[in-house]
């Protein structure tokens, strides 16, 4: 008889005991009961605790915290799983299970391919995960469902970390609930004391797995001041705006208002200590209620070339005065005894360093790099070019690419010592102009393996928890390389496509290596135009490469048709969303030939068909495919 024995006692122990027995009795299915039990001294079946539990050596471990140790030894008879700290347990366990043959392929349970097995597998594993933070951040248009699916997927797939941006992040629920460019479906309201309740449930589920939870992000310079900053990047009529908070916004062009009407996007004059006070105190306050937040993230209002010119805030730079602000806040927690971990950003304006200030507290923080001016034709494995660097301009920036933006994160290192991860992009708009997911995966997996010749410690993803139309192959690269950026393209791309379409899994790759490159990525990307006096996005020959795409899904039906039913339920999903696929590739081939023609008209007719198909699509695809989230990427493109 099969029997688990936990050796420690902590929740996410006793999840991953859980997790070990749902995977093993639906792998031998005629196994009987597997009991688990809370014994220490254990000598046999599955034993499962800290690698503490067991005197195993963790001494390349830093932070036995944060930096995830997996160890597993193991024969026909159970054996040891162990982890550095409860969450690298669970990891472990799904480690194992890997070796048993199981897969998750994407989201819930339709993504799960399970074998039947005749007996348990022989496995001497021990890995150090190649980099401490691995994770995703909330974005799009999400639905509460697909949220618990996507935090319960992250540790099978080897990540560890899961953000949730906001204090009420009413303005990714409500795009989904709201059914926001979608035609097909009507408004379903959800109130903010609803999404409140959400984001808790899904704290829950995060810390239960022993995910680190990141916190927040935008809103410290609008809620602080009794400005709602829960609809997000809508405009906001000025008269939202308290009159005794309208001396602390940013001076721009003379005046102390929202920036572009959006709240969101404001920030505050950083020069008055009374305004940096408030920031302080509402943080200080929010730290000590949500004391189970992980890495609570500092960071200013959205947007750049947005702060503050009055006399005052001149005489420093923004991260001058944002390091002021830091410590102004460390001040405040460190008043209160709390121990809350803080996540500093260069992203937009603070990408420039700081002249002079520095961090009082630097053991209080890490540092997160954003650049959200790259272009993804290009990846980290560039070079740092710092012989071109512009110094800061206020409100005159412009947003550097990939080898500037390395440049400025050195100049940054220079400042700061201590721990820098990045904030990405491939999976918000980015994803949508790569619509087979073949150049964004490969790209993941140079990006990846490139990191650390920048001393940058992983990634975690802003992009929509629906991040898997086509096919999860992205998100599986992203996970997987994080986790060990040692395996290969190759070997992921073979390992994931073949437990997806099992024995034809060649042909789906072949698919999408063509449609791959009939789609140019530069192009859709807007960076491909023949003649910008005819727009951004004029290229005959462009439009040629795409009316190829539709001969290549013509051909490629037939095969769908002749494997869409598969033994195992992800592989009849992973088939059937191809099938779904070939009519949305065919739609964006004839959209966007119209639009490389310069036939604004008839792409705009086009798009009107695509976009009410695809909304009464949405649907039967809606934990794959964020409907909302593929029309803000086109939504420059769909402009004359």
């Amino acid at each position: 008889m099969i029997q688990i024995a936990k050796m420690s006692a902590h929740p996410t122990i006793d999840f991953a005991a859980e997790e070990l027995k749902k995977y093993l009795r639906m792998m031998l299915p005629r196994c009987g009961e597997i009991p688990i039990l809370f014994q220490p001294g254990a000598a046999r079946g599955f034993r499962l605790g800290l690698m503490a539990d067991f005197g195993l050596d963790t001494a390349d471990a830093d932070d036995l915290k944060l930096d995830d140790i997996v160890y597993i030894q193991a024969d026909a008879a159970g054996g040891i799983i162990a982890g550095s700290n409860p969450g690298a347990l669970l990891i472990a366990v799904y480690r194992y299970l890997r070796f048993a043959g199981c897969r998750w392929l994407f989201p819930g349970i339709d993504g799960e391919r399970i074998p039947l097995i005749e007996a348990l597998p022989q496995v001497r594993y021990r890995k150090k995960a190649d980099f401490r933070y691995r994770g995703q951040c909330n974005e799009g248009a999400e639905f509460q469902q697909n949220m618990l699916e996507t935090i319960d997927f992250t540790p099978k797939i080897g990540m560890n970390t899961y953000m949730l941006e906001f204090d009420i992040p009413a303005c990714y629920y409500q795009r989904y609930y709201n059914h926001d460019c979608n035609h097909a479906r009507k408004p379903e309201p959800v109130s903010h004391a609803t999404i409140l309740q959400w984001k808790r449930q899904c704290e829950v589920e995060i810390q239960k797995r022993g995910l680190h939870l990141h916190d927040m992000g935008h809103g410290w310079t609008a809620e602080p001041f009794g400005i709602s900053s829960t609809n997000g990047w809508k405009q906001t009529d000025e008269s939202s705006l308290p009159p005794e908070s309208a001396v602390y916004l940013a001076q721009i062009e003379g005046e102390r208002k929202f920036y572009g009407g959006i709240p969101l996007n404001t920030n505050i004059c950083m020069s008055n200590p009374r305004a940096r006070e408030i920031v302080a105190d509402y943080v200080a306050a929010y730290a000590e209620k949500q004391n189970n937040v992980d890495f609570l993230h500092i960071w200013l209002a959205d947007n750049h070339n947005n702060h503050c010119e009055c006399a005052a805030c001149r005489k420093k730079d923004v991260s001058d005065w944002y390091v002021i602000l830091l410590n102004d806040i460390d001040r405040k927690l460190t008043e209160r005894q709390l121990d809350t971990h803080l996540v500093f950003i260069a992203y937009y304006d603070t990408m420039w360093p700081p002249r002079a200030e520095k961090l009082a507290n630097p053991k209080r923080f890490t540092m997160l790099f954003a650049p959200i001016g790259r272009h993804y034709t290009e990846s980290y494995h560039t070079e740092a070019r710092l012989d071109q660097l512009k110094p800061y301009r206020r409100n005159q920036n412009i947003m550097p690419e990939m080898a500037d933006g390395l440049g400025y994160l050195q100049e940054w290192k220079k400042h700061w010592a201590g721990d820098c991860f990045c904030y990405e992009y491939h999976f918000w708009l980015t994803q949508y102009r790569d619509p087979s997911g073949m150049y964004l995966a490969r790209l993941l997996h140079q990006d990846i393996t490139g990191l650390k010749k920048h001393g940058l410690g992983g990634i975690v993803e802003d992009g929509s928890q629906r991040s898997f139309f086509p096919t999860g192959f992205p998100y599986y690269v992203y996970g997987e390389t994080l986790f060990d950026a040692a395996v290969s393209y190759e070997a992921l791309q073979e390992d994931y496509f073949s437990h997806a379409f099992g024995e034809n899994w060649r042909a789906v790759v072949d698919y999408l290596a063509r449609l791959r490159d009939c789609f140019d990525f530069a192009y859709l990307s807007g960076l491909r135009s023949a003649d910008e006096a005819k727009g951004r996005f004029y290229n005959p020959a462009a439009a040629v490469k795409l009316r190829q795409g539709k001969e290549i899904t013509a051909g490629f039906r037939k095969v769908v048709a002749a494997n869409k039913n598969q033994q195992y339920r992800a592989c009849t999903v992973a088939w059937r969303l191809l099938e779904a696929h070939t009519d949305f590739a065919d739609a964006l081939a004839d959209m966007a030939a119209q639009k490389a023609e310069g036939d604004q008209e008839g792409m705009q007719r086009r798009a009107g068909r695509f976009q009410k198909e695809f909304s009464e699509k949405e649907i039967y695809l809606e934990r794959y495919y964020d409907h909302y989230l593929f029309w803000q990427a086109y939504r420059k493109f769909l402009k004359p």
